[in-house]
């Protein structure tokens, strides 16, 4: 043989072994494979692996590590002792775990995914996540969290799934959504099967439509109200999935009621009697500037145009000096006129579906702080009403001389001794001199004129040659209570 060939044998067999031995996965440079785990490239699963805590040392290449379905119950800060910087994923679910330390993710800043559900988990402390800066999913589902103090998500920059549902939560700091600061990046949010009440209808309707289509609130014993009706009832019209997919089971409970209702089934149903939601108006007045929004579902989207009512699209950033699209999608109006009101679409080409959003815009004929302002027609009219009554009572009680204008001139006002209060109640004749005729009664000869052409007390009107039962009836005074009894002169 040639002599390399006598050295090429014993060569074979031993980089065959040193080939197996850096394959295997107990062989890396990185570190060896823990026991009771499968280990494969980067990959680290040790689910099912009957352990009461994290194995160590675990290789420092470390990717992706499955600890799920074990008996792991207390996440200390020293279960990594050694910086992971590749880890970007860690999977503890059903585990028992009931208690996880503030210092617990120091060595894995690097992750992207974690996997705390189906555990035992009650409160989610201050703080808790925010050495993960890098997180993007969290899910936390299935657990007995009670407690959620608002800065547990701090620093959490890139969230962009947070899974909290199935758990006993009464209050989420739903503030962290409001502010838009705190989780900028959230997409999608599950309060699903919880304790909630109460939301803040109104503030969860000014959120973006991209977050409100993955709000998920079904299974919660929500009170009913028509504000929380309009939020789901827009959502319905938009096609939102958290509310198509869910609709049988959002409900919630009327007072005295023991079993929850549909919430979409409240429009006209008594007690609340919920009117139907419109999509999106806006009410604004001449003169003023409004901006529409274009409340797409789909995130970050650059390609768009609005079509105004009277069917001109605007499609570039800019325009004329009344409309003028702005370079976040939304549309300017300045200067209104009556002209510009109307139902304005916005037309968006998602990355899988286009949309129509529409928005109704009224303006009103006068400004806003115009004449027509300082009164509203509903105090406009409640005003005249009691002026109207005012009025009136004014005629009936406090007309100086009511009588003095409704006989004629050839009727003299009779004086006050002819009405049968003077002539009964009254014990002094009431005469200055007369003669008795026949039936022993009396009449007045002269009488005495006073102030202004006014009789005087004691003196009665003469009276004009008699000419038959009318001609003495024409000399009584119609309002007197004697002219409506008798023709005849009162016996005293």
């Amino acid at each position: 043989r040639h002599p390399c060939m006598a050295m090429r044998v014993p060569m074979g067999p031993l980089s065959l072994l040193l080939v197996l031995f850096l394959l295997s996965p107990r062989g890396s440079a990185g570190g060896s494979c823990p026991l009771r785990c499968v280990c494969a490239s980067n990959l680290l699963s040790c689910s099912q692996a009957n352990l009461s805590a994290v194995p160590a040392p675990l290789p420092r290449f470390t990717a992706v590590l499955d600890l799920s379905h074990n008996n792991v119950t207390r996440l200390r800060a020293d279960w990594a002792p050694a910086r992971l910087p590749h880890l970007h994923a860690l999977l503890l679910s059903h585990n028992g775990l009931a208690f996880v330390s503030t210092e617990a993710f120091t060595n894995v800043p690097r992750l992207r995914h974690l996997d705390l559900s189906s555990n035992r988990l009650r409160t989610l402390d201050e703080n808790l996540f925010s050495d993960l800066g890098e997180l993007e999913v969290l899910l936390l589902y299935n657990n007995e969290i009670t407690t959620v103090d608002r800065t547990a998500f701090e620093n959490l920059g890139r969230l962009r799934k947070l899974y909290l549902g199935q758990n006993r939560i009464a209050r989420f700091p739903l503030e962290l959504l409001r502010e838009g600061t705190r989780l900028p990046q959230l997409a999608l949010l599950d309060l699903s099967a919880n304790r909630l009440r109460a939301v803040p209808a109104g503030e969860l309707q000014a959120l973006p439509a991209w977050l409100r289509d993955r709000l998920y609130l079904h299974n919660n014993p929500l009170a009913c109200d028509c504000p929380l009706f309009q939020l789901l009832a827009r959502g319905h019209r938009r096609r939102l999935s958290a509310v198509v997919d869910f609709q049988d089971e959002l409900r919630c409970v009327l007072p005295g009621t023991p079993t929850p209702i549909r919430i979409l089934a409240l429009a006209g149903r008594q007690p609340l009697n919920c009117s139907e939601a419109r999509e999106a108006v806006l009410e604004a007045y001449l003169g003023d500037s409004v901006t529409l929004g274009c409340d797409s579902r789909w995130q970050g989207v650059r390609s768009r145009h609005w079509v105004t009512p009277g069917g001109e699209r605007v499609l570039g950033e800019g325009g004329n000096d009344s409309v003028v699209l702005l370079a976040n999608g939304s549309l300017q109006l300045r200067a209104l006129r009556p002209e510009d009101a109307g139902t304005y679409a916005c037309w968006v080409a998602g990355p899988l579906l286009n949309e129509t959003v529409y928005v109704e815009l009224l303006v009103h004929n006068f400004t806003l702080h115009g004449p027509h302002d300082t009164l509203n027609t509903a105090y406009t009219t409640l005003v005249g009403c009691i002026l109207s009554v005012v009025l009136v009572l004014i005629y009936l009680y406090l007309t100086p001389c009511r009588c003095c204008c409704c006989r004629g001139t050839e009727k003299p006002p009779a004086p006050r001794d002819d009405s049968i209060n003077s002539s009964v109640l009254s014990t002094t004749p009431n005469h200055a001199g007369g003669t008795r005729e026949s039936g022993g009664s009396r009449v007045a000869s002269s009488a005495g004129t006073g102030q202004n052409g006014k009789f005087k007390g004691g003196g009665t009107p003469p009276m004009p040659p008699r000419q038959g039962p009318k001609a003495q009836r024409k000399v009584s005074d119609p309002d007197s209570v004697s002219s409506v009894f008798s023709d005849t002169p009162i016996v005293v």
